[in-house]
This record gives structure tokens, C-alpha cells and sequence, in this order.
């Protein structure tokens, strides 16, 4: 038995969001473009020269993801150690770290355009124009979210019955210190 309004046997589709569906037509385009300008390079200095950049790329960027990694371990060590003898963990210098790993799989990505990025990437003034910026937008998403969005996935509950039904239902938990409660028979189907 339920009190609510009846659901509709066909669910609300929440509304996709601009990210969700342009992210793929941007991707397709970023490819074409990476093809379009290798076979261009390809056509001017050659085959052998696109074979080389790719490899010298791929290089680089696995030795800047190794010193990005290693420096992010060495870091975390250190504010283990110190957290371990009673000391306040120093902050900073590990900023960039995130910024140095993408710029680094950027090189190791085949192509020229993401070569660019990647380099751009690994410039340190360029690190923090970007950290703070990523800092104050994610800032900014957290407060505009609505307080009880997550909550309110917490406290709602779905029952499904052997139907196939799912009846909306709400989690109420008795207090701690409430006098226990008899069974309740089982419902008859």
C-alpha cells in the first residue's frame, strides 16, 4: 500500500548536461585535427621526421610522468614521516605535480596538438595560473551544490517487490535509546 501519487511506468530522463554531450563531438574534432596535422608534416618534411617526433614525444613524456610520480611519492613520504613524529605536515610545492603527470600523458598521447599542450603544460608560472583557477572554480561548484543533494540520496530508499514495482520509501531509524520493539508480521502477497 502506498500513500504517494501513483509513478508513471516511465521514468523521468534527467536532462544531460552540456559537458556530456558536446565532450564527444570535441574529442571526434581533436582527432581529425591531430591526423590532419601529422599527414601535413608528414607531407612537408616526411614520414620518417612525423616517426621521430612521435617517439621523442612519447620519451619525454614518460620520463616527465616518472619525475612527476616520483617527486608526488617522496612528498607524500615526507608528510607521513612528519605526521607520524607529531609535526604539521608543510603544504606546497605539490601543485604542479598534477599539472606535470597531464602535461606528460599529453606528450606521450600520439600527435602534435596534444605534443603542444602537453609542453604548455609543463611550464611552472603557466601551473599556478592554472591551479588557482581550478582551485576557485571547484570552490565555487561546492558551494553552489545544493546542501542536501547527497543527503537526500542517503535517505530515500527504494523497495523492489518480486513484481518488478519499486515503491519509493523513506529509511526512519528508532533512537538508541527507545524500548525495543515487537516483530511485525510479514506482509501476505
Amino acid at each position: 500500500m502506498t500513500s504517494g501519487a501513483p509513478t508513471s511506468p516511465y521514468p523521468a530522463q534527467p536532462r544531460r548536461s552540456r559537458l556530456r554531450t558536446f565532450l564527444p563531438l570535441g574529442i571526434a574534432a581533436w582527432l581529425v585535427l591531430e591526423i590532419w596535422l601529422l599527414t601535413l608534416v608528414a607531407g612537408a618534411a616526411g614520414g620518417f621526421t612525423v616517426f621521430v617526433l612521435l617517439v621523442a614525444g612519447f620519451a619525454l613524456g614518460s620520463v616527465v610522468v616518472k619525475r612527476a610520480g616520483r617527486r608526488a611519492f617522496r612528498k607524500l613520504t615526507e608528510a607521513v614521516q612528519q605526521q607520524q613524529r607529531g609535526e604539521v605536515p608543510a603544504e606546497g610545492g605539490s601543485e604542479g605535480n598534477g599539472f606535470l603527470m597531464l602535461g606528460g600523458l599529453l606528450l606521450m598521447l600520439p600527435g602534435l596538438v596534444s605534443d603542444a599542450v602537453g609542453l604548455l603544460l609543463l611550464i611552472p608560472p603557466l601551473q599556478k595560473v592554472l591551479g588557482g583557477y581550478a582551485e576557485r572554480t571547484f570552490e565555487r561548484k561546492i558551494r553552489e551544490a545544493d546542501a542536501g543533494s547527497l543527503g537526500n540520496a542517503f535517505q530515500q530508499a527504494r523497495i523492489h517487490r518480486p513484481d518488478g514495482k519499486v515503491v519509493q520509501g523513506e529509511v526512519i531509524r528508532d533512537d538508541a535509546g527507545a524500548a525495543p520493539q515487537e516483530p511485525r508480521p510479514p506482509l501476505n502477497r
